[in-house]
C-alpha cells in the first residue's frame, strides 16, 4: 500500500542456495544467501507477548504478536508495516501439541499453510513433523525439526532427508546475561522462506514451554 515502508531484505552472508526454492508462505521471503537472524523472545507490552526478529545489524525483520490471557491461544507474524503475515493456531486437546498456520489473519481451512505437531508424544529431544496444507494424509513429513531445544541447538530438514534448510543456535550477549532474555539466533539456508522457518521457530518455542507440564 501507498506510504507504508517494504520490508527490509535482511543483511547478506555467503553461502549456495538450494536448486529448488522452498516457499511456503511468499517468494518475497527468499534470499540467495543465508539469512542470519536473531530472535528475542517474550518482550512485554501493553497486554501483549511479543517477539522481535532482527538480522545480523540489527535491522527490524518480523514481531509476532500474541494477546495474554486471550480465549484462543493464537498468534500473529507480522512484517514491519505491521501486516499479518500469518496465523498460528494451537489446536486444544491435542497429545502431539499441533500447531496450524494460516495465510494473513485467516483461520479457515482453505487458507491454511502448514500444520506441525510433535513426532511422539514423550520426547527426550526435540522433534517434530511439519506437513504442507496438501499433504492431507501426513504420512511423511515435509520438514522435520531435530536437536535440543534446551540449548537451543536444532536443525531443520527437508522432509526426511539430510538437506538441512535453517538452523538455531543460542545467541550469548550482555542482555541475556542481564536480563535473563531468551534470544537465540537462526541461520536459514539460501532459497529457503525465511518467514516461514520464523513462525517454525516461534511454533517451536511454544511447543517446548508446553514441556513444563505433562507431555
Amino acid at each position: 500500500m501507498a506510504g507504508q515502508p517494504s520490508n527490509p531484505i535482511p543483511a547478506m552472508t555467503t553461502f549456495q542456495p538450494l536448486q529448488t526454492p522452498v516457499v511456503v508462505i511468499g517468494p518475497q521471503f527468499l534470499a540467495q544467501y543465508p539469512v542470519d537472524l536473531k530472535v528475542a523472545t517474550k518482550l512485554m507490552s501493553f497486554g501483549e507477548s511479543n517477539f522481535g526478529v532482527t538480522d545480523m545489524n540489527g535491522t527490524l525483520i518480523f514481531r509476532v504478536k500474541s494477546k495474554l490471557l486471550s480465549i484462543r491461544d493464537r498468534r500473529h507474524l507480522l512484517d514491519i508495516a505491521g501486516n499479518v503475515i500469518a496465523t498460528f493456531q494451537q489446536k486444544i486437546m491435542t497429545a502431539h501439541r499441533r500447531w496450524k498456520v494460516f495465510r494473513g489473519e485467516s483461520t479457515n481451512d482453505q487458507d491454511l499453510l502448514f500444520s506441525v505437531k510433535k513426532s511422539s508424544i514423550i520426547q527426550f529431544k526435540t522433534e517434530l513433523d511439519v506437513c504442507l496444507a496438501a499433504n492431507t494424509a501426513e504420512d511423511v513429513p515435509d520438514f522435520k525439526v531435530r536437536g535440543s531445544w534446551l540449548e537451543r541447538s536444532c536443525t531443520i530438514y527437508l522432509g526426511q532427508t539430510n538437506t538441512i534448510i535453517a538452523q538455531m543456535h543460542r545467541k550469548h550477549t550482555l542482555q541475556t546475561v542481564v536480563f535473563d532474555a531468551d534470544n537465540f539466533g537462526v541461520t536459514v539456508y539460501p532459497n529457503v522462506d525465511y518467514a516461514f522457518v520464523v513462525a517454525l521457530v516461534v511454533i517451536l518455542d511454544e511447543i517446548n514451554e508446553d514441556r513444563r507440564g505433562a507431555d
